[in-house]
């Protein structure tokens, strides 16, 4: 867990080896981190939001020479297809998988209550809304599946928020990632995007709390 704390806190610095190390099996190894946050439900943790604006940060520095473009259809593909898979395996596996004794101790019963509460509230657009939202985006589409909603219907909201959010994470890391200001304290600024798209599950958390009190 250290590990990944140190990787998401100084990511930029680990995108420079990845890319000095790996060459072009860069975009192979970024395609399968959001690819496996997005698609598997028992890995929420990993880097999103963050690693797309370092990705796309360094993509703005001609020296590293990795294409904003193809790093944009690598991200949207990724995060598409992760989704569909998380679907799938909510529709297939769904039941099995949380009332499995072994099982359910991978899947975190609180995030996926928090999921089920969230797709109650906001129906097919939270599968666009919550992409924004770090844990939560992992568990809705298999909520979705587990819930038998259309797919067609899923894979709609699914491609927009899968649009929005690359595109307003990558424009973020374009235009902002190589301000002077911004290098200087890109591990505090990673810190910060971390914290603030946690806050809709911390309203979340308290909300629930709320109520369990009452």
């Amino acid at each position: 867990m250290m590990s990944l704390v140190d990787f998401i806190l100084h990511i930029d610095s680990h995108m420079i080896n990845i890319v000095n190390n790996f060459g072009l099996w860069t975009y192979l190894i970024l395609f399968l981190i959001i690819f496996i946050e997005t698609g598997v439900v028992i890995l929420p943790f990993l880097p999103g939001d963050s690693l797309i604006f370092a990705a796309m940060a360094l993509a703005a520095n001609p020296k590293y020479d990795l294409s904003s473009i193809g790093l944009f259809f690598i991200f949207l593909f990724a995060a598409v297809i992760g989704d569909s898979m998380n679907y799938e395996i909510g529709e297939h596996f769904g039941k099995f998988a949380t009332e499995n004794r072994y099982l359910s101790k991978l899947i975190n019963k609180e995030h996926l209550d928090e999921a089920h509460a969230f797709f109650e509230k906001h129906g097919g657009k939270t599968i666009a809304i919550g992409r924004f939202i770090p844990l939560i985006r992992t568990f809705v589409p298999f909520v979705a599946g587990s819930g038998t909603m259309h797919y067609r219907k899923f894979l709609e909201f699914n491609v927009l928020g899968a649009f929005l959010w690359v595109l307003i994470c990558s424009l973020a890391g374009h235009l902002f990632g190589n301000i002077p200001a911004v290098q200087e304290h890109f591990s505090m600024i990673i810190l910060g995007i971390v914290l603030v798209s946690l806050i809709p599950v911390l309203i979340t958390a308290l909300k629930n709390h709320k109520k369990k009190a009452a």
